[in-house]
């Protein structure tokens, strides 16, 4: 059964555990609320569904307690910024896009890496000239908006880092940043990138010409992730990095997504937004949950595969090009995806059981992760066969340890305080001597 795009659908809905206000931040809130006045607030993004989503309920709370925010993005985000109430100031990006193949990327390392830098470096200016006549009061910058914190240094504001995924903890730098740096000392193009943009930081006249300090060692940090997700947690410096956990909304505006009548069981299939080019193995998701009785398979294959590719689509399999993920991982028992961050807290905060197929940066770890808090399997691309997909999926569905963990994690992540917290320690930083 193959099903056309999905039409918006208005309204809110609300109930989500990571939007559970707890008492210590409804104290927070009430105390910022009688010092903090409103305020302009400029956020900065890449487009990117995984970097944009999870900001946007808190800028949507920040919109509601009668702050002014103007949130910079490329076009293609424009309409889903708006939607929050804030005021979209556009600027032309040179990264790839959803739309674009995901080989737009490279393989290499520094194929990963260099965009950034290009982009930031084309588009400071047209930030700069966007905020001339309208300097902000705090600057809220995602961890690849590389202008963000640079623009706060030149108008002299303060700058919150906004985090969707894990953050540096203490020994980072040793484990990861030095080889990353040795790795890229190897080649002439790797000395290049770090020398220029060194350089670059020299030119903005920033206080150092690091650039790992600039996106893995802010000052602060408001960390969008249940701390469950972050490696190592116990050694991440809380006083820079603080985690408040999922940060969903109601995600009404996405439309909503209804269980067919006669399904007992409800799959979601989905690799997110970017590293979708995988026709194989959607094909041994259509072999292996094909005609299974009692189950209706809701499979998300984005705009690089068409649906010609997947062969004769069994009756209880609806194809889609994209779905309002968190309406159907609210109804669903089960989801295979590629453990982005986005993805991976969704299917926490929905207590849904999950099997992880990784495709690329970070999503390997959070396999990892889930796999170890008991809620979930990593099984890698080329042993994704029809066999080991169904065997993971029946296997976690039945198992009531796999639900208690679940609930259990459901329950831990509804105290970290999600957007109500988030939006609090935004306004203490505008009001000095306010903590969280």
């Amino acid at each position: 059964m193959v099903i056309g795009s999905w039409p918006a659908i208005s309204g809110r809905r609300s109930g989500l555990p990571g939007n559970t206000l707890h008492e210590t931040s409804r104290l927070a809130y009430l105390e910022v609320m009688t010092a903090a006045k409103p305020a302009h607030i400029a956020m900065f993004s890449i487009a990117a569904h995984g970097h944009v989503n999870p900001s946007l309920d808190v800028i949507r709370e920040l919109v509601d307690r009668g702050h002014r925010v103007s949130y910079a993005i490329p076009a293609i985000f424009a309409e889903k910024v708006a939607a929050t109430g804030a005021h979209p100031v556009i600027y032309t990006s040179v990264l790839p896009t959803p739309d674009d193949d995901p080989e737009a990327w490279g393989t290499e390392l520094i194929d990963n890496l260099e965009p950034f830098l290009d982009d930031a470096i084309q588009a400071l200016p047209q930030l700069a000239a966007a905020f001339e006549d309208d300097r902000p009061d705090l600057v809220l910058g995602d961890t690849t908006s590389y202008p963000a914190p640079v623009l706060a240094h030149r108008w002299g504001v303060p700058f919150f880092q906004i985090s969707t995924h894990m953050v540096a903890w203490n020994g980072y730098r040793e484990e990861v940043a030095e080889p990353m740096l040795a790795e890229l000392e190897t080649s002439e193009r790797g000395r290049a990138y770090r020398a220029r943009f060194a350089q670059w930081l020299v030119d903005q006249r920033m206080d150092h010409t690091d650039p790992d300090r600039l996106s893995a060692e802010p000052g602060r940090s408001l960390v969008l992730i249940p701390k469950v997700l972050q490696h190592r947690a116990d050694d991440v410096d809380e006083s820079v990095f603080v985690f408040v956990g999922a940060c969903q909304g109601d995600r009404a505006d996405q439309g909503e997504w209804r269980r067919p009548a006669g399904a007992e069981k409800v799959l979601l299939v989905s690799l997110g937004s970017a590293f979708t080019k995988q026709p194989a193995f959607y094909r041994a998701c259509v072999a292996a949950f094909g005609e299974l009785p009692g189950w209706h398979v809701v499979l998300q294959i984005g705009k690089n595969v068409a649906v010609s590719e997947l062969g004769e689509i069994p009756a209880n399999i609806e194809v889609r090009d994209w779905v309002p993920q968190l309406s159907v991982l609210r109804q669903a028992d089960a989801f295979i995806t590629h453990a982005g961050a986005g993805g991976s807290q969704e299917g926490l905060a929905t207590a849904t059981p999950m099997v992880a197929v990784p495709q690329a940066v970070d999503q390997f770890g959070n396999a990892d992760m889930l796999a170890a808090l008991g809620v979930a399997r990593r099984i890698d691309t080329a042993e994704a066969t029809p066999e080991a997909l169904r065997e993971a999926v029946l296997t976690l569905a039945a198992d009531p340890e796999v639900a208690r963990g679940l609930a259990a994690i459901q329950a831990g992540m509804a105290a970290e305080g999600g957007t109500r917290r988030a939006a609090d320690l935004v306004e203490a930083a505008l009001t000095p001597g306010t903590e969280r």
